[in-house]
């Protein structure tokens, strides 16, 4: 069998090729720190397990679901977003419901693109971004984000392409650099899509973890009229392996994403619908606390990580930690000499495109002893 031209071209997968690197090593009897991973380590909340279980137990949710999604999920997703961010959505209108917002994310240029047309996506950036730009048979641009402007796009650097482009993706708490975005700036990117005529879809996946709180997208008066946002339940309730989400905002958009799960999804297990609900409805404060462990730990690696002069480009979230490359190497050696010398794996920067060279990303989804025992292995390398 020959696979199709279009499979063909899906770029390969940078995180699948660190998960072998790792598991390589552990195979050779060693004990390596796993600092390159995004998996949160905490397990999912016993309220909403017990919610999922009670859920499972009811015959109605043996039967298929609603292709769009079930009423209790979308209305939990709106109220949630009230409560958290004084945004008003209509759950029928403007919130289509996802498997994990990666789907969305791949498959939002299939469902407004046509083949030759260009999307603008973020360098350095989440890696699985491009995979929508071969299954969908359209060009990608990459703008540079760059530390001196804190990691957020500078928009009159690349108005040519802007003008040109039909879709625009934003991640902010952002993968890979941790950097958050501003009010002042969100209001900025609904100016520059209004004068461009461009979508804009931000990537909340991180949108639970930062200090101060991350900001919506949708907050910025406008946004809904020229774009969307994903949320995910993953990181927020440690949920990753439930794969929930939804997309939410400008509500051409959300039917063009219902229009094209209706031929590819017959939506999520109705049990897991009723649960994700729990999840979003609860009072509890389950994401503040959640935050707080994050931030403890990134505080715990810094410190650990100035004591061998090894300084951190200075963000708060999400729960990554963006780190410079010693003198003398590139991120793809750095990233070998520590998995190869210390057994310590981290994810290289170039990974998340070019401008992503010079750096690695630190996850902190362990706990703080690792986060410092990994440190301590790298300080005896002796490259700072």
């Amino acid at each position: 069998m020959v696979q199709s031209e279009r499979l063909q071209q899906l770029p390969s997968q940078f995180f699948a090729g660190l998960v072998e690197k790792v598991n390589k090593k552990i195979a050779e009897g060693h004990d390596v720190i796993n600092l390159g991973q995004g998996n949160p380590d905490q397990p999912t909340p016993d309220f909403i397990v017990q919610a999922a279980q009670e859920a499972i137990a009811k015959s109605q949710n043996h039967k298929y679901s609603l292709f769009r999604g079930n009423p209790g999920y979308k209305q939990a997703a709106a109220d949630f977003y009230q409560r958290e961010y004084g945004v008003r959505l209509d759950p029928e209108k403007e919130i289509a419901v996802l498997g994990g917002s990666k789907i969305g994310l791949v498959e939002l240029p299939l469902a407004i693109m046509n083949p030759g047309e260009t999307i603008l996506l973020p360098d350095p950036g989440y890696p699985d971004y491009l995979s929508s730009v071969s299954l969908a048979n359209i060009q990608e641009k990459l703008f540079p984000l760059k530390a001196r402007n804190h990691y957020l796009p500078d928009y009159k650097s690349f108005e040519d392409d802007l003008a040109k482009a039909k879709l625009l993706y934003l991640n902010y708490p952002n993968n890979p650099t941790g950097a958050q975005a501003t009010s002042e700036f969100f209001a900025e990117t609904v100016e520059m899509a209004r004068k461009h005529h461009i979508w804009v879809a931000h990537d909340f996946a991180y949108a639970a973890l930062g200090k101060p709180k991350p900001v919506s997208f949708l907050q910025a008066p406008g946004a809904k009229e020229v774009g969307i946002e994903f949320y995910t339940l993953s990181k927020s309730f440690n949920m990753a392996g439930w794969r929930m989400a939804f997309a939410c905002g400008n509500p051409e958009i959300i039917e063009a994403i219902n229009k094209i799960q209706d031929h590819l999804f017959v939506g999520l297990f109705p049990a897991l619908q009723e649960a994700g609900a729990v999840a979003l409805e609860t009072k509890e404060n389950q994401i503040a606390e959640l935050n707080q462990l994050y931030q403890e730990r990134r505080e715990a690696f810094l410190e650990a990580a100035e004591k061998i002069n090894w300084h951190a480009y200075p963000t708060k979230g999400a729960f990554y930690v963006w780190m410079p490359v010693p003198a003398g190497y590139t991120s793809e050696s750095f990233t070998d000499l520590l998995l190869e010398k210390a057994h310590v794996a981290v994810a290289s920067g170039i990974g998340f495109g070019h401008q992503g060279e010079g750096y690695v990303r630190i996850g902190l989804t362990i706990d703080q002893s690792r986060l410092k025992e990994a440190v301590e292995r790298i300080g005896k390398l002796h490259l700072f």
